[in-house]
């Protein structure tokens, strides 16, 4: 097993967290009679790592009870209703990365971009982020009220959740603008959060971040276990804050992005094989005590085959990527040798206009092409040749060639943040003419070199496309395609953007996702989005 703070997170197994109505905060009492409330069992430090465990576990299963059994949210499936699975569906499936074929209930209209409020996968994603948040914001209540002796690690900790708060309120301004709102100061059973307009948040969201970045309380860059939050995580939140202000805020602050990427470049140099960050042993390259000699990657949600199971997150990524039927299909990929797994689920397909983005050589260009089309047709139903390639990029085998320690669940870990970003981010700040324009430059061609990619003029385009190739299924491009006025115009096609086979454009509201009509419905205090 990785060694990290989810090793104990059995200790906090018997407290009971459920959401109210309005999911802006907490209701601790649970359902079953005979389980602890958390005022009987936060007696000591250890339970309230435990407690905090919690909060990290979020982002990486459903369920504290295996991959998909007793689902944290009620009426939230356990499957497709995990964090990072749901960061994915709203992230690339919607955009020119990736569709799905499976015919799951409305998962189509996602990559149609026919969506609307009563979507079960855009549900999915809006309760967990706010689940998260409440988390977040109940141990810091509980932790800012202990008075127990010991608690030595009390500012540290909170520190970290808030971290991890500000990591779902980034998820909520980029994907929902105007949400509900809660901190530790709301109380617990209130009517409902009230909601803050984007830029408000937008302005809350740097503030936080600054008091964690210039205090003492959270752990400097690579000085906390693996895993775990430490300012390197703060440090991309706030860069991401401050690349897309234009849009969350309505005002430019590339110079103030490029400024944070420089620091963040200083600490995370580039692994040097791209492969490497999406395999099995991923950990490795990650800068924290536990594995101290690690580099690129930032903030990761951990997976462990056998001890941190799911059917989200990296499994999702590995096996819905595998196309694997019964019979002698000659199109199989092998499942066990190059994927490292059991078996595939056959549902994830790569789209023609993202695929037609590689030049020869690229080592990212990772695909199965196996007799399928380049270009999809169909989404629903038929997952045959027609239907595009498919994606190797994650991997369930170790660095070496080694098998991981299961086939049923992946050891990949999910790259939340890593520095490539920033380096790109600094780049895309230069062709706007808001950092040095040379290093910009050599940031941009670092990137693409380093994976065997051609020499790059310091273009917008270019960026963009780059971007793409770098970052795929890593939850960014439907953001990177909104900032770069891409994502709703007919500036930027891809197959079945709107619903049609060549594509077309949708309406400008399709640039956020609704809230979701359950919560609208029961808090007054929010207003939907336009348009839905």
């Amino acid at each position: 097993m990785k060694k990290s703070i989810f090793a104990i997170l059995g200790v906090s197994l018997g407290m009971a967290f459920g959401l109210t109505a309005c999911v802006g905060d907490l209701n601790v009492t649970p359902i079953d009679e005979n389980i602890q409330l958390p005022e009987d069992v936060l007696m000591n430090q250890d339970a309230y790592k435990a407690l905090l465990a919690k909060c990290y576990q979020g982002l990486c299963c459903s369920s504290s009870f295996g991959p998909d059994g007793g689902p944290d949210i009620d009426g939230v499936d356990g499957g497709y209703g995990q964090y990072m699975r749901a960061v994915v569906n709203m992230q690339e499936v919607s955009t020119d990365v990736v569709t799905c074929c499976w015919n799951d209930g409305n998962l189509a209209d996602i990559h149609n971009m026919t969506w609307n409020s009563s979507n079960e996968f855009i549900l999915s994603m809006y309760y967990r982020i706010f689940y998260q948040i409440g988390l977040c914001n109940e141990f810091i209540r509980r932790s800012n009220a202990a008075t127990i002796d010991g608690y030595t690690e009390k500012a540290a900790y909170i520190a970290e959740a808030r971290a991890l708060r500000l990591l779902s309120y980034y998820h909520a301004i980029d994907m929902f603008g105007n949400v509900p709102f809660s901190t530790e100061e709301n109380s617990v059973g209130s009517t409902g959060p009230e909601q803050i307009k984007r830029a408000d948040l937008f302005d809350w969201m740097v503030g936080e971040a600054n008091e964690l970045l210039n205090g003492n309380d959270l752990a400097a860059v690579g000085q906390n276990e693996y895993g775990r939050a430490d300012k390197g995580l703060v440090q991309m939140i706030l860069a991401k804050l401050y690349l897309n202000a234009e849009v969350w805020k309505g005002a430019a602050m590339y110079r103030e992005c490029a400024s944070v990427c420089e620091d963040i470049i200083k600490e995370y140099p580039l692994h040097n094989n791209w492969g490497d960050l999406f395999l099995a042993d991923n950990h490795l390259w990650t800068k924290n005590k536990t594995y101290p000699h690690g580099d690129e990657l930032i903030f990761v949600a951990p997976q462990d085959g056998v001890y941190l199971q799911s059917y989200g997150s990296t499994n999702f990524l590995v096996f819905a990527s595998t196309w694997s039927v019964a019979g002698d299909d000659t199109r199989t990929m092998d499942a066990a040798g190059d994927m490292g797994i059991s078996s595939g689920w056959s549902g994830l397909s790569l789209t023609g206009a993202f695929t037609s983005k590689f030049t020869d050589g690229d080592a990212r260009a990772t695909f199965f092409k196996g007799g399928f089309a380049q270009y999809i047709d169909q989404i629903r139903d038929d997952v045959g040749a027609s239907n595009g390639w498919k994606s190797m990029k994650f991997r369930n085998v170790n660095h070496d060639g080694s098998a991981a320690q299961a086939a049923g669940f992946v050891d990949v870990d999910f790259p939340i943040f890593r520095s490539a970003d920033a380096y790109l981010m600094y780049a895309e700040c230069a062709a706007r003419g808001a950092a040095e324009e040379a290093k910009g430059l050599q940031y941009l061609n670092t990137i693409s070199h380093r994976a065997g990619g051609p020499q790059l003029t310091l273009t917008l385009d270019n960026i963009l496309d780059e971007r793409a190739r770098e970052l795929y299924l890593e939850g960014h491009r439907r953001q990177d395609l909104i900032r770069f006025g891409k994502f709703t115009t007919s500036d930027y096609l891809w197959e079945f953007k709107g619903g049609v086979q060549g594509g077309q454009a949708v309406e400008s509201y399709k640039n956020l996702y609704p809230l979701t009509s359950g919560d609208t419905n029961a808090n007054g205090n929010l207003k939907q989005n336009e348009g839905y």
